[in-house]
């Protein structure tokens, strides 16, 4: 599906999941669908399941929101506990975002439900009548199972999911890697169809040096310890006079704090001529996006702000930005500071959403499941992919996000269909929804469209009657040219399908 016609299904009032790989556009559209439909007047609470996920939308966590906080279940008279402030919040809200869906445990997102509907008194509707919109990909970060803890899936299995039945709408489009070679390798990881060929590639990466050592680089950890440590080390060794920046805030400070651990800017920023930082605010302007590289080449007299060359050669005055900690149409708290971090390393859940030019990866110590899916698809391509190792579970994905994401493609295909006739408004609104591209313009998309003039199917998902007609034709005696030409996809696609269906010995 694509992005425009999945705003146009969230802006008919379904409530939907909208899922699709790593830099199929998710957050893009999210942001374009809560402009929208604020435009129209309806009240939008913007959620996630984690500050980080929050802080890049604008919004709150799920857990602050709906006021469950960390119990477990609801216990008896819950809504009497509820501040006035939050039974107004629920009770107004037209639509509820819910960002990094994966990440929410099934017994949750149904604690939610029962929150909306007890104070909205609307027992028999799922979320009070909320429309919901979910977004994520199962096959990043899952729900996270600690000690004694109460343990859970992910959503898909919760009671109310039965009940709400999204419409499921799968962004297909690529919009992040404009590298065939690792696209390959992600779309393997996520089919877990991940061959010896695809780890070879990625083995190959191993140990490699930029070609130019000046190359800003930002290593990729996976956890917090080696992080820190680096970027210590590295803004000590540099020459030079440190100069530092103090935030300033304003809300309680409960409200206050939990900005603090969504925010990536530091809350003291120290920094020296020649510190490699990263921009990790989007600019008003476009000078700079989430994730930009760029190195302090000098302050200004006046005001000693950081003066930063980003990758590309922009060269741009960084001023203080504010982040907000809103709950429905009411801000909380906020956090104002000069949108950088130090980028000689950051970790791989601080990275999701973003795009790098380039990285260093150490997956050596990967400890969940799509934790080196999420980290490997932060790159556009492989030649500027520099692995320091790689373990065994860099290379897993979940085997149940697997099965869910079959029966999602199965259910999006017949969604898309369903909805065809908001095809046209999707077409008529495309000066509100111009299609997100890869830094550099449409290269990946043109280079698509291209191999489609060749190979119609190139690039999109086998369906089931295709695997059966690539089977019965090649088992009848076809050639891999004469099946490439009827099934409309490249010669290296077919030999690859068939490898899949019947075994890595059966094309040479």
């Amino acid at each position: 599906m694509n992005q425009g016609l999945a705003l146009e299904i969230m802006l008919s009032g379904e409530s939907v999941l909208l899922t699709g790989p790593a830099g199929a556009g998710k957050t893009f559209v999210l942001n374009q669908f809560i402009k929208l439909a604020k435009r129209d007047g309806k009240h939008v609470s913007v959620t996630a399941t984690t500050g980080l996920a929050a802080t890049h939308l604008g919004g709150t966590t799920i857990h602050a929101w709906s006021g469950i906080g960390v119990l477990d279940s609801l216990p008896p008279g819950f809504k009497d506990h509820l501040s006035k402030g939050r039974v107004e919040i629920i009770e107004k809200t037209d639509v509820l975002i819910i960002d990094e869906i994966s990440m929410l445990h099934d017994y949750r997102l149904d604690m939610v439900d029962q929150v909306c509907r007890i104070v909205r008194k609307k027992p028999d509707v799922p979320f009070g009548g909320i429309q919901v919109i979910m977004s994520g990909d199962f096959f990043q970060l899952p729900p996270v199972n600690r000690g004694e803890a109460r343990a859970g899936s992910f959503v898909v299995n919760s009671q109310v999911w039965q009940e709400l039945d999204p419409v499921i709408c799968y962004l297909e489009e690529q919009h992040r890697q404009d590298d065939e070679t690792l696209l390959g390798i992600l779309n393997a990881l996520r089919g877990g169809e991940l061959r010896r060929h695809h780890a070879e590639q990625l083995l190959e990466r191993v140990g490699v040096a930029p070609e130019d050592p000046e190359e800003p680089l930002t290593e990729l950890h996976t956890v917090n310890i080696d992080v820190d440590s680096l970027n210590e080390r590295r803004l000590e060794a540099l020459d030079g006079d440190e100069v530092s920046y103090e935030q300033s805030t304003t809300g309680s400070e409960n409200y206050v704090e939990n900005l603090q651990r969504s925010v990536l800017a530091p809350p003291i920023l120290r920094l020296k001529q020649g510190a490699l930082v990263m921009a990790v605010k989007n600019s008003t302007d476009r000078k700079y996006a989430n994730g930009s590289l760029g190195v302090v080449i000098g302050f200004e007299p006046a005001t000693d702000y950081p003066i930063v060359e980003f990758t590309g050669g922009r060269v741009v005055s960084m001023l203080p930005d504010t982040w907000e900690l809103r709950d429905g149409d009411k801000k909380r708290a906020s956090i104002t500071q000069i949108p950088l971090r130090l980028a000689w390393a950051i970790t791989v859940h601080k990275s999701q959403g973003m795009t790098l030019d380039a990285a260093r990866i150490d997956l050596r110590k990967a400890f969940v499941e799509g934790m080196g899916y999420v980290a490997l698809s932060r790159v556009k391509n492989l030649r500027n992919l520099y692995l320091t190792g790689i373990n065994q579970m860099a290379l897993r994905v979940s085997e149940e996000a697997s099965l869910i994401d079959e029966g999602l493609r199965s259910k999006a295909a017949a969604d898309q269909k369903r909805f065809a006739h908001l095809e046209a408004r999707a077409a008529e609104r495309k000066d509100e929804l111009p299609v997100k591209s890869s830094k550099g313009g449409s290269s990946w998309k043109d280079k698509i469209a291209k191999m489609r003039e060749t190979y119609p199917n190139a690039y999109k998902p086998w369906e089931v009657a295709q695997d059966n007609e690539l089977m019965q034709e090649f088992q009848n005696g076809k050639t891999i040219k004469q099946l490439s030409k009827q099934l409309g996809r490249h010669e290296g696609s077919i030999k690859m399908r068939l490898q899949k269906l019947f075994g890595e010995d059966i094309v040479q």
